[in-house]
């Protein structure tokens, strides 16, 4: 009896170890935290989507690395566009743009690109993440502008569109041309259990996202003879259109972002490329590659980079986020620091063979 009730105990606590997680906003990414995300265009017949519902398995192990971006987690105040984020919290900075975001306990919403803010924020990741979760964002205007005067007929002409042509025949010239974005998106925690990348094995959860998207073209045509033919006109670039991805997310320490992503046409096949996660380092974790050294380390002013990589980039940033070197070399390379003042400063160093990530100290 004692053998069958410990079996039956192993049993749930099995159960339990495997059962399905939650991703909250303490599980993502954060001030100060590092992503470097792969992309490949080269997808072979095993990587899938798979199916929805519990303990399910996805292996992406055998994806190939076509490219790495680096994407870096800063505070946006002091950045170059701040003025415009009041409500930002987190900044992501990737090869001089600047994402802005704000996060909270319920969502993620990007609240523009650069000096282009969003009209409304967007939803790009509901919280928290547990299977069976939906939610809907929207409808959301992304864009809603209106161009008026002597360009709107250039803009037609460059299409080959004139107002006699969308008001057929009823209008001779166009005034004005409004242009609207709208968005709505569906979000669907549909699937759990484990995902297999090149970097290892995570527990995670599949997020399903449908978004649909309205463009609205309109354009005001007078007419110039009688007057009756005056009005909007809906140009046929005008149309809707829904785009269909998945993520995989997981609670895991090490990963602090999507494990993968990919956009599927209508029948489920994935599109053209995989993005996934390449290597994570929160904070300034160093992220050890045995084919790259950086020294020394406190250094004064010079810095040496040795690798047998074919290409390497390096880049330095502060510790507001802001790049204060970047370039791209062979083999090795000396740093010469003495335009930076003394401090403390973050490199990473990205190869075809793996990447790191180290905290300088110029003294």
């Amino acid at each position: 009896m004692k053998t069958k009730l410990f079996t039956i105990a192993l049993a749930f606590l099995g159960l339990k170890t495997f059962s399905q997680i939650t991703v909250t906003d303490n599980d993502i990414l954060s001030i100060g935290d590092i992503m470097h995300i792969a992309e490949t265009d080269s997808i072979d017949s095993s990587i899938n989507i798979g199916n929805s519902g519990p303990n399910q398995n996805w292996d992406f192990s055998t994806l190939q690395i076509t490219n790495v971006e680096t994407l870096q987690c800063i505070d946006p105040n002091g950045t170059p566009h701040s003025q415009y984020y009041p409500n930002a919290n987190l900044c992501i900075e990737e090869s001089g743009d600047y994402l802005y975001f704000n996060k909270s306990s319920s969502k993620v919403e990007m609240l523009g690109e650069g000096d282009s803010v969003f009209q409304q924020p967007i939803v790009v990741l509901p919280l928290s993440l547990t299977y069976g979760a939906t939610y809907t964002d929207g409808p959301i205007m992304m864009l809603d502008s209106i161009i008026g005067g002597p360009v709107v007929n250039l803009i037609l002409a460059s299409q080959g569109i004139t107002a006699n042509m969308i008001s057929l025949g009823a209008a001779h010239t166009a005034d004005t041309l409004n242009i609207q974005l709208e968005f709505v998106t569906d979000f669907d925690v549909d699937a759990w259990g484990s995902m297999t990348i090149p970097m290892g094995t995570f527990n995670c959860l599949r997020l399903k996202i449908e978004r649909t998207s309205n463009n609205i073209i309109q354009v005001y045509c007078s007419d110039t003879i009688t007057g009756n033919g005056s009005g909007w006109y809906t140009l046929p670039w005008s149309d809707l259109d829904q785009e269909i991805s998945y993520q995989w997310w997981s609670n895991d320490v090490s990963a602090k972002f999507a494990l993968a992503e990919v956009q599927v046409d209508s029948i489920g096949n994935i599109d053209n490329s995989v993005r996934f996660l390449h290597n994570s380092a929160s904070n300034i974790q160093n992220a050890s590659v045995n084919s790259i050294k950086a020294y020394p380390i406190p250094t004064t002013y010079m810095l040496y980079i040795d690798t047998d990589a074919k290409k390497t980039d390096y880049k330095i940033y502060d510790m507001t986020g802001k790049m204060v070197l970047h370039k791209a070399f062979s083999t090795n390379k000396t740093l010469n620091l003495s335009n930076i003042k003394k401090g403390t400063y973050l490199l990473y160093i990205t190869t075809e063979k793996g990447s790191i990530t180290k905290k300088v100290i110029v003294e």
